[in-house]
């Protein structure tokens, strides 16, 4: 199976097209719905995005361009935010609304806007909308509170053009921050340390377009090395980066799959019943919040007790109720889930609350008796190219009704 391109990493890759002139390139673009959204945001503000062939966008950024971006669009995709940063430093000014996003409990954006402000930006809140005003970026010190990625990405977009340094300390360490970095480098950008907890940018006068490939999506990945340890089998993830994976091969290695790299990427397998463990969330290269709730999955499935933390976002429990349903026995406590598992569940109308809570039950009814129906799956689409499809190809029992 094929791995896509990296959700997490073409949206911020096309929000960086903002901060020059000319015509983009970028290959390995998955087919999702959060692209159909940037590709939208991107023509409001005056771009033009066209698809010339298979998993390809050609971005021609004429100058020019409208620095705002609506409420439909940001309350759509939460990834929005960080056309900021880049339009701030080009056109010393953004009007961007509040963001949306999925429903798994508050993300403020805090972070993002001190950052900004170090780098002379100031900010008025009316009527849903951020505005921002800098008539000089200036390079500073930014120490994040947290490792937030978006923070990262907005303060590293707005200060390879601001005047001087900037360090960002305590950034995020995410494999995306890396090919972001690598984009904004290749368009003449000098960053270095991205991928480490302090990354160094000193400001340059302009940047160029270029052409780049997207990094393959990781948590695209672990839905499939999950739904193999739950059906069981064998695959091979074509193109996936075992290196951006360790935590999440080291765990379901102790559940008792087996997992290698492979020249084409990650093989799984598993021939048995996986086995309990303990798991907690934590920034990269901690196990990611977003594998969590396919690993729940699993979990639910697997023999003996797993207590389950959730260290990055406080409401993402919330399609437990779903996995009940389905006969699973899970019991939740603040940021803690304690999953037994069981034989078997058993299939059940369900709900898609967000991207990867939609994932998770999809692959929960592998293992579940009888029909399961998930609804709501266009969330679904926004972070998986022919899902229903790709699970099929390799034995999956699985079709989408209209």
């Amino acid at each position: 199976m094929r791995i896509h391109g990296a959700k997490n990493s073409v949206l911020k890759l096309m929000a960086a097209c903002t901060l020059a002139e000319g015509t983009f390139v970028l290959h390995n673009v998955p087919d999702i719905t959060d692209v159909d959204v940037m590709i939208r945001l991107l023509a409001s503000m005056g771009m033009r995005v066209t698809r010339p062939g298979p998993d390809q966008l050609e971005i021609v950024n004429p100058g020019g361009l409208t620095p705002e971006a609506p409420y439909d669009l940001v309350e759509a995709m939460r990834a929005s935010i960080v056309v900021m940063g880049p339009l701030l430093a080009v056109y010393g000014e953004a009007r961007v609304a509040m963001p949306g996003g999925d429903d798994f409990g508050p993300r403020p954006i805090d972070m993002h806007l001190r950052g900004l402000e170090l780098l002379g930006a100031r900010f008025e809140s009316a009527h849903g909308y951020i505005r921002a005003h800098a008539e000089l970026l200036q390079g500073a010190r930014v120490l994040l509170e947290f490792p937030s990625v978006g923070a990262t990405e907005n303060v590293m977009m707005a200060a390879v053009l601001a005047k001087g340094d900037t360090v960002i300390e305590n950034a995020a360490r995410e494999p995306e921050i890396a090919d972001l970095a690598a984009f904004l480098n290749r368009m003449g950008a000098n960053i270095l340390g991205a991928g480490t907890s302090t990354v160094a940018i000193s400001g340059v006068e302009r940047l160029v377009p270029v052409e780049h490939s997207v990094v393959p999506d990781r948590i695209e990945a672990a839905t499939y090395v999950a739904a193999v340890g739950i059906a069981g089998g064998e695959v091979t993830l074509v193109g996936a980066r075992p290196d951006h994976m360790d935590m999440l091969c080291q765990k379901v290695g102790e559940m008792g799959m087996r997992t290698s790299a492979d020249p084409d990427g990650l093989w799984v397998m598993a021939n048995r019943r996986l086995h309990s463990v303990d798991l907690a969330t934590l920034p990269y290269p901690g196990l990611a919040t977003d594998y969590k709730p396919f690993l729940i999955s699993l979990l639910a499935l697997a023999d003996g007790v797993g207590i389950v933390t959730e260290n990055i976002f406080s409401g993402r429990f919330r399609y437990i109720d779903e996995l009940v349903r389905m006969g699973a026995d899970i019991r939740t406590e603040g940021h803690h889930a304690v999953v037994r598992g069981c034989e078997r569940l058993s299939g059940a109308p369900v709900r898609a609350h967000d991207i990867r809570a939609g994932a998770a039950l999809v692959i929960a009814g592998l293992r579940a008796d009888g029909e399961t129906e998930v609804r709501d799956p266009h969330h679904i689409d926004r972070g998986y190219e022919d899902f229903v499809g790709n699970l099929a190809a390799i034995g999956a029992d699985v079709e989408r009704l209209t």
